[in-house]
């Protein structure tokens, strides 16, 4: 068996800002610490930090007053922030800077008086906080069928904006319909899905013209995750989508010669090194890994957590100080 591991692939920069937001809040607060839905689309990064005391909820209600209260990369709806707010709860803010370029897009558009078509999957957390900061504004739409049931006349004010994690191809015919049916519409400066999401879409369709089935690691609900194992079926009409390599069915491999292993933006390296050790060790798998295009994104931690370190280092500081002095004080 010939696997080609395709780079890039896993955690983007905005999962790992987010990640780090999270493993930062336990250090300066302890685990007793509360994430409005899953931190990431993902169930190992999951399982870890509820092992670590962390409860993930979904209504903000359920959120004991005066607790720390982390949002999730995602993005929440303004509707959120001021719930939490009201509640007293003390809120970090880990959303991934470029949902937070669409919520600004959204705002902007509203305001200049732009219906806006949100090109997106209903119900999918970054949608529902994109929808919720001008929802009297936007229509969601997820297919050219839709676009052709808009109701909006030629010469309305019409803008359209996407969810960061979309299929390429499938959100470009979208905006095709769009511009052939609203010649003058709108569009963000510069594109809404992801440089994440587009790379390891673009890795799959390069590396995938010869294989017989592409793996991707990571989980059902995770929105990039999905149209990886979409892509890789379209190409080699033979996809997998699991959260581990022992999720894959017997007799997957029937037939398989030359695999493509990717994983989601969302799943952790761990995972892939698993699926490669099973593979040798199972199929006798080489392993090639082949870098289609380099990443070098990092996003900085959200404000209210580097002042929230500060903080820490502050009173650590000062603890530190009163301890030299007690010392100095029992010697003398």
């Amino acid at each position: 068996m010939q696997v080609t591991l395709a780079n890039p692939r896993g955690f983007c920069a905005g999962v790992n800002m987010a990640i780090e937001c999270l493993d930062e809040a336990i250090r300066i607060f302890g685990s007793g610490i509360y994430v409005y839905h899953e931190i990431v689309h993902n169930r190992h990064v999951v399982e870890r930090f509820t092992a670590q005391g962390v409860t993930f909820v979904d209504r903000v209600e359920d959120v004991p007053p005066n607790s720390i209260l982390l949002f999730s990369a995602h993005g929440v709806s303004p509707e959120i922030r001021h719930l939490a707010e009201r509640l007293q709860l003390q809120t970090i803010d880990a959303t991934c800077p470029l949902v937070t370029k669409v919520h600004m897009e959204a705002l902007k558009f509203a305001r200049d008086g732009y219906h806006i078509v949100l090109i997106g999957h209903e119900g999918h957390d970054e949608v529902v906080g994109t929808m919720g900061e001008a929802p009297e504004s936007i229509t969601l739409v997820e297919t050219p069928e839709d676009v052709d049931l808009l109701p909006f006349a030629p010469e309305e004010p019409i803008a359209f904006l996407t969810q960061t994690t979309l299929s390429v191809s499938e959100a470009q015919a979208v905006i095709d319909r769009l511009i052939q049916r609203f010649p003058d519409i709108a569009s963000p400066p510069k594109e809404d899905i992801c440089y994440a999401t587009t790379n390891r879409q673009e890795a799959v369709r390069q590396l995938s013209e010869t294989a017989d089935v592409v793996i991707v690691l990571g989980s059902q609900n995770s929105s990039n995750s999905l149209r990886l194992a979409e892509l890789g079926e379209g190409r080699t009409g033979r996809a997998y989508l699991v959260d581990s390599v022992d999720e894959l069915p017997d007799g997957w491999n029937e037939g398989v010669e030359r695999v493509v292993v990717t994983a989601g933006a969302s799943a952790p390296e761990d995972v892939v090194t698993d699926c490669l050790d099973h593979l040798k060790s199972a199929h006798g798998a080489t392993v090639d890994e082949i870098t289609v295009s380099e990443e070098h994104v990092h996003f900085p931690l959200p404000r209210e957590l580097r002042v929230l370190q500060s903080d820490a280092g502050s009173a650590s500081h000062v603890d530190g100080r009163e301890a030299d002095r007690r010392q100095t004080d029992n010697t003398a």
